[in-house]
């Protein structure tokens, strides 16, 4: 639900929001990625938040944050307003996104939270699938500023009083006790800096003095500057590629199933495989994706295959995202650097589409795959060096 209002809603209400305030498109869009940037900055004192008092109050906060947020943007007259409006709800979703979530389920399972990641990220995976058609099916029934009004209410009604039943404060037995399991046996023995129990913990400033923390921090920055950068462009990549309107949507509609089915080989067929190999394979497959588009996206079937495995690898990525920060600096202070790992993604999430609009006015098709091919590649090879301690 949060994803859903949050991030996907406003590719559906920003139109109709728009033309009612008299608005330029770039303006209304413009606090959107404004918000993305306050999320980066806030990424890391939330997740010390998690850390020191867990995910209950804090997420609960997040919520009540997203109620007071979409209630002002229902109200909007001026820019001001609705810039701080989005300010707000930027600060919100540092609280209740998948940062957050991740470190909350960290501090309750500990070394044994995989599993429940991986699951959560399956659910949220069919998030714009459920808000885009009840985005536009309430924008319909009620207008823009009575779809912000029932996200209001929606974050009030339900999401605040189910972070409201999350654990209390402690850390639950899980998360602190010695773990067995297999593959954290493997992860330690695969580590030099890892113990028998697991890897050292690291604090956030020790894990910022690591080379391995940037390396990591640039992989997963160049990979969500060149996902949100497609899945703004996607449609009109495929067109320029001298594929139908219907055809292009269709093909970009294989992205959304393929991030579920990449989660769901995680969950099943990667769940004993290590952490860090399960991510070599997903930074790989995106340039794989991004060379059969520049070679073969005429075809129908060239530009199915970038598809699927951009898909597959933007949906396992987010399982990366979770569990590689607890792999190599341990559990204790993963909330704090978790966040500092997303802030330059999400400063990225927020750049890539303005970025790649430049440059595909500039430019052709090709230019531009090139320059996400080079992008994946050297996020690809950031990701090998940071694995190699």
């Amino acid at each position: 639900m949060s994803w859903g209002a949050l991030y996907y809603a406003i590719a559906i209400l920003a139109p109709a929001m728009a033309a009612d305030l008299g608005w330029r498109s770039e303006t209304v869009i413009g606090a959107f990625s404004w918000s993305l940037l306050v999320s980066g900055v806030a990424a890391t004192p939330v997740g010390m938040l998690i850390d020191r008092h867990g995910g209950r109050w804090v997420m609960a906060t997040g919520s009540l944050l997203c109620g007071a947020g979409f209630a002002a943007l229902s109200q909007v007259h001026t820019v001001a307003a609705y810039y701080g409006a989005w300010t707000v709800l930027g600060v919100a979703m540092a609280m209740t996104m998948y940062e957050a979530a991740f470190a909350t389920i960290n501090r309750e399972f500990g070394m044994q939270s995989r599993q429940a990641i991986s699951t959560l990220t399956l659910f949220g995976g069919f998030a714009s699938t459920v808000s885009w058609p009840l985005t536009q099916h309430v924008l319909g029934l009620a207008g823009w500023r009575g779809a912000w009004q029932w996200y209001c209410a929606a974050h009030l009604l339900v999401c605040l009083p189910l972070h409201l039943l999350l654990q209390r404060g402690e850390r639950h037995a899980a998360a602190v006790a010695p773990d067995t399991n297999a593959s954290t046996t493997a992860i330690a023995s695969a580590c030099p800096a890892a113990k028998a129990t697991g890897p050292r913990e690291h604090t956030l400033a020790e894990a910022v003095r690591h080379p391995a923390f940037w390396k990591l921090a640039f992989a997963f920055s160049a990979n969500s500057f060149i996902f949100a950068a497609l899945s703004v462009h996607l449609i009109a990549l495929l067109r320029e590629y001298g594929h139908a309107a219907g055809v292009a949507v269709a093909l970009a509609a294989l992205v959304g199933p393929m991030q579920v089915a990449g989660r769901i080989g995680e969950m099943t067929l990667g769940r004993h495989v290590l952490p860090h190999t399960i991510g070599k394979l997903t930074f790989g497959a995106l340039p794989a994706a991004l060379l059969a588009l520049l070679l073969f996206g005429h075809h129908g079937w060239g530009a199915a295959g970038f598809c699927i495995l951009y898909g597959m690898s933007n949906g396992i990525l987010t399982i990366v995202r979770g569990t590689i920060p607890q792999t190599l600096f341990g559990r204790r202070h993963y909330g704090a650097i978790a966040g500092a790992l997303a802030g330059p993604s999400l400063l990225s999430r927020a750049a890539g589409p303005l970025a790649v609009a430049a440059l595909a006015q500039a430019g052709t098709p090709t230019v531009l795959l090139l320059v996400l091919l080079g992008a994946a590649l050297a996020s690809l090879g950031c990701y090998l060096l940071a694995m190699r301690r």
